[in-house]
């Protein structure tokens, strides 16, 4: 068995770029996501071993339970990649749906600390001094107007990883995140709700990052030595100066 990475929300943009960068590398594959289908496909494609896991990280339960359920030699993972990430909407707090801020916590914080706790057990428990790699955004930097839930999960995630990392230090895990700004992905499809028109607006008048972009970070990261620990990379377009300077065509 060749080096495996579980990599979750693998099932289109950063997640399926990040699949196929580690793949190159010869890295085994564990791929996880909702969408079934998407999973085989990508690993049809793929030239290495790789196992694909169906859930919704929202599901604490069904989540760890399919973990678990691992072969015993695929649970030798030296790389988790939390990628599985969201947002719903975009309106100030009272206008807010409730709804959508459940999904956005229990999938950008909930569902991470889930994996995390998980695979970071085995780390321990195997003597792995592996790496775990949080997708975070800009928005877990600084706030913008109508991201305020959004916005809060990532800063979780940010606060997340620094807890970590000062924990699974006594283990030599090392734990980074990275923070991409405007990424040309599914991302505003999902949060407008299958809106493609209004989703296509948000990438006009500049160039906006691709996710082999924030892949080819990851990757950075992954292949540092092993006494090199990139704790925080944020990666923004030129075009793009904070959360609410951008500069268009």
């Amino acid at each position: 068995m060749e080096r495996i990475a579980l990599i979750t929300g693998a099932t289109a943009g950063i997640g399926e770029a990040m699949a196929r960068v580690l793949a190159d590398a010869g890295w085994s594959l564990i791929l996880t996501g909702r969408r079934e289908e998407r999973l085989e496909i990508l690993a049809a494609s793929l030239s290495v071993s790789v196992k694909t896991l169906a859930f919704d990280i929202r599901n604490r339960e069904a989540t760890t339970k399919v973990l678990e359920a691992l072969p015993d030699e695929w649970k030798n993972i030296e790389l988790l990649v939390n990628n599985a990430g969201l947002s719903q909407g975009l309106d100030p707090v009272h206008a807010g749906n409730p709804d959508d801020w459940d999904t956005m916590i229990d999938t950008n914080v909930k569902g991470l600390l889930t994996v995390s706790r998980v695979v970071s057990q085995w780390m321990i428990s195997r003597e792995i001094a592996g790496q775990i790699i949080h997708v975070s955004s800009t928005a877990g930097k600084e706030v913008y107007p109508n991201g305020n839930v959004y916005c809060a999960s990532k800063h979780a995630v940010e606060a997340i990883a620094k807890g970590m990392r000062m924990e699974l230090n006594p283990y030599g895990i090392r734990v980074g995140t990275i923070s991409p700004g405007l990424t040309e992905t599914e991302f505003s499809v999902v949060r407008f709700k299958g809106d493609t028109e209004r989703a296509s607006q948000v990438y006009k008048g500049y160039e906006p990052l691709k996710a082999a972009d924030i892949a080819a970070a990851l990757f950075f990261m992954v292949s540092r030595p092993a006494h090199v620990n990139i704790a925080d990379m944020v990666i923004m377009p030129t075009a793009q100066a904070s959360s609410t300077i951008l500069l268009k065509k």
